[in-house]
């Protein structure tokens, strides 16, 4: 298995986060259609060959994923989109 440990510091508020957050879950989740609910400020998320979460705190947002064999090959790809994403919510 492969894993995806990204980490961003952010100015915004909870709610601004967690906001930005939604969109770059709903961005992530139509390429690579993954289904994600909130659990407290976690949203966690899935699909066959891939599980993972996106922790909201006040000043840091943690995308931890866990990758199976076949996406585990794409995985640079994979992380670059997460970090382009952020980068655009998060600057």
């Amino acid at each position: 298995m492969s894993t995806i440990d990204i980490r961003r510091k952010h100015g915004k508020s909870l709610k601004q986060a967690r906001a930005s957050v939604d969109k770059t879950a709903a961005a992530i989740g139509r390429k690579f259609e993954i289904q994600s609910k909130w659990s407290g400020d976690t949203l966690q998320f899935s699909r066959p060959g891939v599980s993972g979460s996106i922790r909201v705190t006040a000043s840091e947002v943690h995308v931890a994923a866990e990758l199976g064999f076949l996406l585990g090959m794409m995985k640079p790809a994979i992380e670059k989109e997460i970090t382009q994403l952020l980068d655009q919510q998060f600057g």
